[in-house]
Parts: structure tokens; C-alpha cells; sequence
């Protein structure tokens, strides 16, 4: 298993990545386990919020697993990516899902944070987005970012790469993050917040809940349908990718 799950006492589930060897890097078979944890969740009257983590501290998620080969479909005019149905809303869970996030945060790891009610961040956290560094679109990512920080900002995190990383607190400056929290303590605060909405009558926040999103899905959906082609148009061949990948070099200006 590489997701865990286990439930607090007052009904706060605490989901957490659990491959920390990998910087909770999410392979196909992590992402059928979220699929499968978010589904299970959205029937359990037990649970009435929810906190997602990533195990060992370096990292939240760094997104996609880089040596996971995705079958794709024999034609143009599809698309098979596998974080598509990670998260709790892709996955039909309205109830609250609260992020905590220590470590790194990158590409693929927006998928989760996107869907997420709000995100606690610890101070060593930092967040980045590699996709135009290593020859590939940043589509997806760059749309659920782009639901919870001023454009300028998104524009500057999806364009500069692996070059840069927003800090905790430069995130809670621009809105991705709503808290930050001492080090190693981001799920503890997590926890405790999450308790509170949790002890509140749950037709009511879950009503809440649905009622924030309505007001950006129809952007939301609109834009993430532009994302498939604007991948296939513009993400380099896989063997150029993985070129750039191994010719990266170390260094980054954290702001």
C-alpha cells in the first residue's frame, strides 16, 4: 500500500502519500489507491473531513513518478493521464479536504492541492513547477493554480521552472497557502482545523463545500478541456524530455 488512511477520534481521516523513498512521487499504482480512498471515504458517515499529507517530510508529492510508462490510446484525439482522477473532487467527495504540505510541492502534486479546501503549509515547504524546464506543458497544473493565486504569480511559477520555488511564505502571500505553520508541524495544524469543521453539522459543510466550487467549475471545466491538446501540441517527444531531465542542473532561487 502506498496511500494510508487512518481516522481520528471526531471524525477527521488523515490520508497520506506513503512513498517517501520516491518524494511520495505518484506511480499508477498510488494513483488507483487515492481513487480508491477518496471513493471509499465519500461513503463512510464516520468521516466528516479530511487531511492530506505525504509521508517523511522532504516532500508533499513531486507529482508523476518519472519512470511510469502510461499506455496511451492509439489515437490523436485522446489522452490517458493518470492524475486526472486523483483527486477528491475528481472523485465526486465533497466533503472538506484540507491540505499539509512539508517539503516540496511540484508539478503533479496541483492536481491534489487544487482540489483541496485550503492547504497548511509548514515553513520549510516549497512549491514549484518543473513542466517548461524539461520540455513540457504545464496545462493542468497550471489551471488549478491559476483557481487560487493571482494570474501574475501562476504565469511566473509555471514559466520559470525548475529555476525558482515560492516559500511557505510567499505562498501564503499570494493565497495558495491560508497557514503557515512552525516546522514539522503543518499536519498538526491541519488536524486541528480540520477537527472544528468537523464537529459542525455535516449537511452544512458539505453544502458549504459544493457551494464554493460551483462558483469557478464551469471555468474550471472549461479550461482543463483545453489541456489534452495543448499537451500534444506542445510537450516535447518522451526521449527529449528525459534528455533535459538527466542534463538538469542543481540550484534555485527560493523567494
Amino acid at each position: 500500500m502506498t496511500v494510508r488512511t487512518r481516522v481520528e477520534e471526531g471524525g477527521v481521516a488523515v490520508v497520506t502519500l506513503d512513498r517517501p523513498e520516491r518524494h511520495n512521487a505518484i506511480d499508477l499504482a498510488t494513483a488507483a489507491e487515492l481513487t480508491a480512498v477518496w471513493r471509499r471515504l465519500r461513503r463512510d458517515a464516520s468521516v466528516r473531513a479530511v487531511v492530506l499529507t505525504g509521508a517523511g517530510g522532504r516532500a508533499f508529492s513531486t507529482g508523476i513518478d518519472r519512470s511510469v510508462e502510461v499506455p496511451q490510446p492509439p489515437s490523436p484525439y485522446a489522452m490517458d493521464d493518470p492524475l486526472r482522477t486523483v483527486g477528491p473532487k475528481a472523485n465526486d467527495l465533497w466533503k472538506p479536504v484540507l491540505a499539509a504540505v512539508a517539503g516540496m510541492a511540484c508539478g503533479g502534486a496541483f492536481y491534489l492541492l487544487g482540489e483541496a479546501e485550503f492547504i497548511v503549509a509548514d515553513e520549510t515547504a516549497t512549491f514549484f513547477d518543473p513542466h517548461t524546464s524539461y520540455g513540457m506543458v504545464s496545462a493542468y497544473e497550471a489551471v488549478y493554480m491559476a483557481q487560487r493565486m493571482p494570474m501574475g504569480e501562476v504565469a511566473r511559477m509555471a514559466l520559470m521552472g525548475t529555476a525558482e520555488r515560492l516559500s511557505a511564505r510567499r505562498a501564503y502571500e499570494t493565497g495558495l497557502v491560508s497557514e503557515v505553520a512552525p516546522a514539522g508541524e503543518a499536519l498538526t495544524a491541519a488536524i486541528r482545523a480540520a477537527s472544528v469543521i468537523a464537529s459542525y453539522p455535516t449537511e452544512a459543510v458539505q453544502g458549504t463545500v459544493r457551494a464554493l466550487w460551483a462558483a469557478k467549475e464551469a471555468a474550471l471545466a472549461q479550461a482543463l478541456a483545453r489541456a489534452p491538446e495543448l499537451i500534444a501540441l506542445g510537450n516535447l517527444p518522451p526521449g527529449r524530455q528525459a534528455a533535459l531531465f538527466a542534463a538538469r542542473t542543481p540550484g534555485f532561487r527560493t523567494r
